[in-house]
């Protein structure tokens, strides 16, 4: 039997749900941000539904995904359209997931996968695959889970001295993902024409031609990898107060950030192999959902439905505000870098 408790902590109101020897605690503001995301999202969903070369009202939108629409406007919703809003919903949550993990390990706000090199070598274990063996999709999404843990290891390897710091292994990843974004520019060059051309535009992170196999195959692993990840997540806000504090309370310090290192660079691996790399998404999302929920870290849940939000409103933004369509990682790198920016003006006057 479950019960709903709600309690007041340190001024927040907190609801804790009890069943059996199970609890979780959940803040009233959050819970409220991420039903407000949720709306948000689902509106822009129909909206991406309903824009196109062939527009359709939102009833025809909502009849086709409740099966009572047919012909021409149901291909054009499920067959068409839906598998390309599905992708952006469950990649843009896992880039979001992905970035809160890293910050709330490392305690920065820097400390995106993009920024200290794990997206790179993703995307050089996918072009190996594709430039070099021609594989199919499984092996691409293994190409890209081991390019990404490989370079996990180095970094991690890297910055070890006497335990990782964040802002030690934040240097060490730059300095990868810059050597390995030399390797992969020489890859492409080294290519054939249209294997090049190919590459290169899937290398800006590209929803373009994602079909139901790859949604369904994606979004299958990063469900897997999102239980983990919840249930890293009370060691984690812990380790946020010091590893010291940490193993005062029993955490296991070591295992739990590798655990986390594992999932969050799967979670990267998993969405590169299937639209390439898509920037500066974990690197925002989770300051935004951050700040709207105002917690005192960084938390899950609004990370994945900011994520989930930024992703789908870059992509419809890609497909019909240029002239003609552009891959949604242009787009998130505009937003990111405008608001890498207003982070970096922030911080510098806090400091001052």
């Amino acid at each position: 039997m479950s019960t709903h408790i709600p309690r007041v902590d340190f001024g927040r109101r907190v609801l804790v749900l009890r069943r059996r020897r199970i609890a979780v605690r959940l803040q009233w503001r959050s819970v409220v941000v991420c039903a407000l995301l949720a709306v948000a999202v689902a509106g822009t969903a129909v909206l991406a539904l309903m824009t196109g070369s062939y527009p359709l009202s939102p009833g025809q939108v909502l009849s086709a995904l409740t099966g009572q629409e047919t012909g021409i406007v149901h291909d054009i919703v499920v067959e068409w359209r839906l598998p390309r809003v599905a992708a952006a919903l469950v990649f843009g949550a896992a880039l979001g997931v992905s970035g809160a993990l890293f910050q709330s390990l490392l305690r920065n706000p820097l400390a995106d996968p993009g920024v200290i090199g794990f997206s790179q070598g993703s995307y050089t274990g996918a072009l190996i695959v594709i430039l070099v063996v021609n594989g199919t999709y499984v092996q691409l999404v293994g190409g890209a889970l081991l390019g990404g843990m490989a370079t996990a290891v180095a970094v991690y390897v890297l910055a070890y001295r006497r335990g990782v710091q964040g802002f030690r292994l934040i240097v060490v990843g730059i300095g990868v993902s810059a050597m390995l974004g030399s390797l992969n520019t020489w890859l492409i060059l080294k290519a054939d024409l249209d294997q090049a051309m190919s590459a290169a535009a899937w290398g800006a992170g590209s929803l373009n031609g994602v079909s139901w196999d790859r949604v369904v195959v994606g979004g299958a692993c990063i469900a897997v990898l999102l239980l983990p990840a919840g249930m890293l997540s009370r060691p984690l806000r812990q380790m946020e107060l010091g590893d010291d504090a940490a193993a005062s309370q029993g955490v296991r310090v070591s295992p739990v950030r590798l655990g986390l290192i594992l999932v969050g660079v799967a979670l990267t691996a998993t969405v590169t192999a299937a639209s390439g790399p898509i920037a500066f998404i974990s690197l925002v999302a989770p300051q935004i959902g951050r700040r709207l929920a105002r917690t005192a870290g960084i938390t899950l849940a609004p990370a994945a439905f900011v994520g989930a939000l930024l992703c789908l409103a870059s992509d419809y933004l890609a497909q019909h505000v240029a002239p003609t369509p552009l891959p949604v990682g242009i787009i998130t790198v505009v937003l990111g870098g405008g608001y890498l920016g207003y982070l970096l003006f922030t911080e510098a006057r806090r400091r001052l």
